[in-house]
């Protein structure tokens, strides 16, 4: 799998909202290798997205469409600035991965040791299964030491419950991500956009 972050400042919501609708009609029927996206804005006006691809040639080749580049070229006038791009081949997926049925996602972007955090989420996973069921599941996309995890829930007054429980467990998972993460910052999609 291949992942393409993007992230800008938006300066006119509501065409970010149509361009990313147009994208469905105008694009999506000929994308190459196009698995899906998750996206959203935060509430201080960023854009945040997670486009995944069957493979890095097959991203290249779908940028590469006429149709693909008349798009963007219109979604860039709805951004301030150039928006910031981030890729990766090195994929990880905990729980079920993704789902469409997320009705909040939350991001979590920072600095860790691949294998710790891989096996931090082995040893959470059956605890999440039992304790966290509003957690869908989720992916994280890696760049060196840098991460971006992108989490998906049922809704985020169940996710603020659950994280509330588990900080209140003493050496339970919350303290132990904290213990092997650096840098942390959470990026939180309200009304995620899911494709």
């Amino acid at each position: 799998m291949f992942v393409q972050i993007i992230e800008a400042r938006v300066r006119d919501r509501d065409g970010l909202l149509r361009q990313w609708s147009a994208w469905d009609e105008q694009c999506r029927p000929g994308a190459i290798g196009f698995l899906g996206s998750t996206g959203g804005l935060t509430d201080d006006g960023r854009f945040f997205t997670v486009a995944r691809f069957e493979s890095e040639e097959a991203a290249r080749q779908n940028a590469e469409r006429p149709e693909q580049g008349s798009w963007w070229q219109e979604t860039a006038k709805v951004f301030e600035g150039e928006p910031s791009f981030s890729n990766s081949t090195e994929i990880d997926q905990f729980l079920d991965g993704g789902s469409d049925d997320a009705g909040f996602v939350q991001i979590m972007r920072g600095r860790a040791d691949r294998a710790q955090l891989q096996k931090l989420l082995a040893d959470v996973e059956p605890v999440l299964r039992r304790e966290r069921p509003e957690i869908y599941g989720g992916i994280t996309a890696w760049d060196g030491d840098r991460f971006t995890d992108i989490v998906y829930f049922r809704s985020e007054a169940e996710a603020r419950e659950g994280e509330k429980k588990m900080a209140e467990t003493p050496g339970g998972p919350g303290q132990r991500l904290a213990d092997i993460v650096s840098d942390l910052e959470f990026i939180d999609l309200r009304e995620p956009l899911i494709r």
